[in-house]
């Protein structure tokens, strides 16, 4: 089968970031699946329609996760330092299992999820909301990205992981390091797994109630390497697209005219807007990446075997083709479909919503600087770069140990709901 020798459509780059619907819009041109160069000299298949990558995801007898099937790779074709590797090259894994091994590893990372209780999550979060919120409420400005949307579900999971407080630092800086390219990126990853390692021999000499010691009790009989390789699943999985979550649901809620005069609310009108998120702005932009087993077609298209395929998240949620449910309708693919769907939809539900909620209800007055900033660089996440925030700031007497870590829905801030008010055009 022939492999073109270039793709036109790049989803990389200062354009790809400002404008990612424009490179989706060329793809679809082309099909339901499409060439495109996700990386300097990595090249990939893109399926952008909604009915193919639902197919696909269902149809694993035909695709593989298995990431030591990238032919490119195998070859040396792809440069050493290019960055898709951090989530593309295979590692031991439920990411890149299929199968009895794949079952394995997934059931021991469902049980575990299973045992987080719903209720104690939610308070977590509302703490670790409060006081990062309290390290910026005086200031009148922040950037919600660096200083709360993305530290917020990282300190979430350090507590589900049994992270003892001195090392949430490090693992905190590990985890934030490798959204970042290139030796950076590598160097992060390494010393996440450092700490993870040290994570999981102090849990197997002293259990307590948590993730890690759930998985090293688990009936699975998971080694050591294994747990580690499913904890940084966990960690990536979990924070990173829940960060884009909030904050692009942030954004939504203080720039779209249905939204901002409706922010008293409560839960309703959040949980409609993060709905709407994953439709339009799906926090995993192009991710779930399978390799055919044998040269095949999708829908018309020919497929390889060995190359990459990623499924467009961001591109199904927004295809023409596809029904316009209203955004009470879950059918999306923002957490992907078929055996590998995302087995914590719930517990990132908890923390966005958790997060979103206590920072509406706790600043005031509250503005974005720049509603137009491009998202972050990478085809992967659909993230802001940046989201910073003008608001009145809290004073002496407004701001109590006890007002903020407590924060709970919108309707719960006092007599007088906050103000919003959206940017004026530019």
């Amino acid at each position: 089968m022939i492999i073109p020798a270039a793709a036109g459509v790049r989803l990389y780059g200062e354009e790809f970031a400002a404008r990612p619907e424009d490179a989706y819009d060329k793809l679809r041109a082309e099909g339901p699946v499409a060439w495109a160069e996700i990386a300097p000299q990595v090249r990939a298949l893109v399926v952008v329609s909604r009915r193919a990558a639902r197919d696909l995801l269902n149809e694993a007898g035909t695709y593989s996760k298995d990431s030591r099937m990238w032919g490119d790779l195998a070859r040396g074709l792809v440069p050493r330092d290019s960055p898709v590797l951090a989530l593309m090259a295979f590692r031991p894994s439920l990411l890149y299992a299929d199968g009895e091994r794949h079952a394995r590893l997934r059931h021991a990372m469902d049980d575990c999820l299973a045992r987080i209780n719903l209720h104690r999550l939610h308070d977590r979060t509302r703490g670790h909301a409060g006081r990062l919120i309290a390290e910026f409420a005086r200031d009148g400005h922040a950037d919600l990205m660096s200083q709360y949307a993305d530290l917020l579900p990282l300190l979430v999971f350090a507590d589900l992981l049994g992270c003892p407080a001195q090392m949430v630092e490090r693992m905190v800086t590990g985890c934030q390091g490798m959204i970042g390219a290139g030796p950076q990126a590598e160097q992060a990853a390494a010393d996440l797994a450092a700490v993870l390692a040290e994570i999981i021999q102090l849990k197997s000499e002293r259990p307590d109630d948590d993730c890690t010691s759930w998985m090293l009790a688990h009936p699975a009989r998971l080694g050591h390497e294994e747990i580690l390789h499913q904890l940084v699943v966990l960690i990536g999985a979990g924070t990173i697209p829940t960060a884009a979550w909030i904050a692009s649901t942030l954004r939504l809620l203080l720039t779209d005219d249905s939204y901002a005069g409706d922010l008293s609310g409560g839960a309703v009108t959040v949980r409609r807007a993060m709905e709407q998120v994953l439709w339009t702005r799906s926090p995993m932009a192009n991710f779930s990446v399978h390799y055919a087993r044998h040269d095949t077609s999708l829908h018309g298209v020919p497929i390889p075997a060995g190359v990459p395929i990623l499924i467009s998240h961001a591109a199904t949620g927004t295809d023409p083709a596809a029904p316009r449910p209203g955004y009470g309708n879950r059918s999306h693919l923002a957490w992907s479909a078929g055996p590998h769907r995302c087995p914590a939809e719930s517990h990132a539900a908890i923390i966005a919503q958790t997060g979103i909620e206590a920072l509406l209800g706790h600043l005031w007055d509250l503005d974005l600087i720049d509603p137009y900033t491009p998202n972050r660089h990478g085809p992967f996440h659909q993230c802001p770069a940046s989201l910073g925030i003008r608001f009145r700031p809290h004073t002496a007497d407004t701001l109590t140990p006890s007002s903020l870590p407590n924060a709970g829905g919108l309707r719960d801030h006092g007599t007088d709901p906050p103000r919003h008010h959206r940017p004026p055009p530019v």
